[in-house]
């Protein structure tokens, strides 16, 4: 099995043509092992941003080559990324993106509807779903809503969404962003947790604190990677 779920060789991302040519990523060159905590940084108009929308296959880069988990994606069209993003990769998003008007629980079912699990049974999905919350330390809140929840609760919500296809990838984007210190750390020990239980999790985030817990930092300057890369050897209590 490659130990790699990130390979990514000399991306270029350009936006625009001729003189009005913005180029996001200059030929970047960026792996990642499978079980790593990686956390990228970087400055406002440094690239993370395209970086993380390509590793997510929501975007496709101009030039260079990009496998996930073992698979090419630089050259797919609009409908196969999607159907590899489904499949290998669970997003965590700074501002959580639930549904109002589901529960949690259900909130946690929606992505098995497009993803390989049409063939279970509402029962079947429905347990699978609390399992995950009962892991993010929500079992007792299934039924609630996400106005009935606190930020740091709806983030949790939302890592049990990513989990629930058991991708390849956890794509979080500022996951603490929103929340206060409190909240935050209850979040990164959830991601720490994971981590330590096999998870591949890459994190982008503009907070140097939590950045550094990560195992590894990458920087991202003008469109590619810049040293130095730390690795953090940490003991987590799974």
């Amino acid at each position: 099995m490659n130990d790699l779920v990130i390979e990514i060789t000399k991306l270029t991302k350009t936006y625009g043509e001729g003189d009005i040519a913005v180029h996001a990523l200059k030929e970047l060159d960026l792996q990642v092992e499978r079980g790593e905590f990686v956390a990228i940084m970087g400055p406002s108009g440094s690239g993370k941003s395209t970086l993380m929308n390509i590793i997510g296959c929501l975007d496709r880069a101009t030039n260079g080559l990009y496998i996930l988990d073992g698979e090419e994606v630089s050259r797919l069209n609009r409908d196969q990324l999607a159907a590899v993003r489904n499949r290998k990769v669970g997003f965590v998003f700074q501002s959580y993106n639930l549904l109002p008007r589901l529960s949690a629980r259900k909130n946690v079912m929606l992505p098995m509807m497009y993803n390989g699990f049409q063939n279970w049974s509402e029962e079947q999905r429905s347990e699978r779903a609390s399992e995950l919350l009962d892991l993010v330390g929500l079992g007792d809140r299934l039924h609630h809503l996400p106005t009935e929840l606190s930020g740091g609760q709806q983030q949790r919500v939302a890592i049990a969404r990513a989990l629930i296809n058991d991708p390849s990838l956890i794509l979080a984007d500022e996951p603490t962003g929103n929340l206060d210190t409190r909240s935050s750390t209850e979040i990164m020990g959830i991601f720490h947790r994971l981590h330590a239980q096999g998870a591949t999790i890459v994190m982008v985030t503009h907070e140097q604190e939590r950045a550094h817990e990560a195992q590894r930092v990458v920087n991202v300057l003008d469109g590619r990677v810049v040293a130095p890369q730390s690795r953090i050897d940490r003991l987590v209590d799974a």
